[in-house]
């Protein structure tokens, strides 16, 4: 079986993308998927009738180029996107509320769309039935300033 592994390269090299594809969907980091690249790089060069220390050279250019330029570029793109594209509690901030009960510094109640939310004021007491703007979000908790206030520029 070695003989045969010795023989057929691309075996080894096929494997090790594989083993790397699945190692990159568990930790989602970008960095195994970029070896993955040089790893098929190397099959390739096994195929054009490379000898085996320049597959591994391959590989290793590859991989390095790849993890230097490649995945910087690649986690920006997925990091950073338009707000529409926001998820979870980040979706809610700059969205009207209504003021509840009164907030205050210390707490009070808002609805946000149609949930009942607990919320503090960014500065001073907002009364019950008051517009707010959805400042921050805290744990669960809305950081909330009075409409005018965060509308100012429009």
């Amino acid at each position: 079986m070695f003989e045969w592994l010795g023989e057929n390269w691309w075996a080894l090299w096929l494997s090790a993308f594989l083993a790397f594809a699945v190692i990159e969907m568990i930790t989602l980091d970008l960095f195994f998927i970029m070896l993955g690249g040089g790893t098929l790089a190397a099959m390739v060069s096994d195929f054009a009738g490379a000898d085996p220390w320049l597959q591994i050279v391959v590989f290793c250019v590859v991989s390095l180029l790849m993890i230097a330029f490649v995945r910087p570029v690649a986690l920006s793109h997925l990091k950073k996107g338009p707000s529409e594209q926001r998820t979870n509690v980040d979706r809610l901030i700059g969205e009207q509320a209504v003021v509840m009960e009164p907030v205050s510094s210390d707490g009070g109640l808002v609805k946000i769309g149609g949930d009942i939310w607990s919320a503090r004021s960014a500065a001073g007491v907002l009364p019950a039935g008051q517009k707010v703007v959805v400042a921050a979000i805290d744990g669960a908790t809305a950081v909330v300033s009075a409409a005018s206030e965060a509308d100012g520029k429009s």
